[in-house]
């Protein structure tokens, strides 16, 4: 596992997309892992401000989200599907064919049926992570178990608290979500786990500082993977003790 420190979160974001628009620029029909929220959304600019200057070409990429919500139509200001055609879709040169995002609504069980063939019809090239106040990634929450698979996964407390900021009122925070399973995650052939803030130390210290594997930290079995890069800014890595 490769770490890199930052000056900033926004050096982080800029080194991300980077590296994400390597994989394409190596291999024009990559499939990219994509994730949703703050983290993520500061890497996204600057692949589009690349597609705009004609440095970067998505008219062959395919891309499938980590996950969407439970309950919310992907026209739902918060859906993930919405997040994604906001920041990223709508503004590059991208097949929206070409684009998965699980639906959130209707029959729960076939579209997670579905989300799992659409994972198994291809490798995903390069998965963008982001990481949860309690380690989650995609939206495996710490538990007994783990799940291999993509699956519905009961959202913690902690996780509709910190989404909170996102809706009008705490009790309009869905409870449920589609998400990939860790294996899944795990199948990609480069992860990239961006992170940033206070909120995150815990977790972090877990991912960075300990050699265990921690279901209870589901972040920590990034570190099971044969190219995974970690990016953090300076602020956090001091937080945790981290000295590379």
């Amino acid at each position: 596992m490769k770490v890199i420190v930052t000056d900033n979160f926004e050096a982080s974001c800029r080194i991300a997309a980077e590296q994400i628009a390597g994989v394409i620029r190596s291999k024009p029909d990559a499939r990219l892992g994509l994730a949703t929220g703050s983290t993520a959304q500061g890497v996204y600019p600057y692949l589009v401000a690349a597609n705009r200057a004609g440095e970067l070409d998505f008219s062959r990429v395919s891309t499938i989200n980590l996950d969407e919500y439970v309950g919310l139509a992907p026209d739902h200001p918060q859906s993930y599907r919405r997040f994604m055609d906001e920041h990223l879709f709508d503004q590059i040169n991208i097949d929206k064919a070409n684009t998965v995002v699980a639906r959130g609504t209707g029959d729960i069980e076939a579209n997670v049926k579905s989300f799992r063939e659409a994972l198994a019809e291809r490798p995903i090239d390069v998965q963008l992570l982001g990481i949860g106040v309690d380690g989650h990634v995609g939206f495996n929450e710490p538990g007994e178990v783990l799940y291999d698979g993509a699956h519905v996964e009961e959202l913690d407390e902690s996780t509709i608290d910190a989404n909170a900021r996102f809706f009008a009122t705490r009790s309009e925070v869905p409870t449920k979500a589609i998400s990939m399973g860790m294996g899944d995650i795990l199948r990609a052939k480069k992860l990239i786990l961006l992170a940033t803030g206070e909120s995150k130390a815990a977790a972090m210290r877990g991912l960075l500082l300990n050699e265990e594997l921690d279901v209870q930290n589901p972040a920590t079995l990034v570190k099971t993977h044969p190219d995974a890069t970690v990016i953090i800014d300076r602020a956090l890595a001091e937080k945790i003790g981290y000295k590379g």
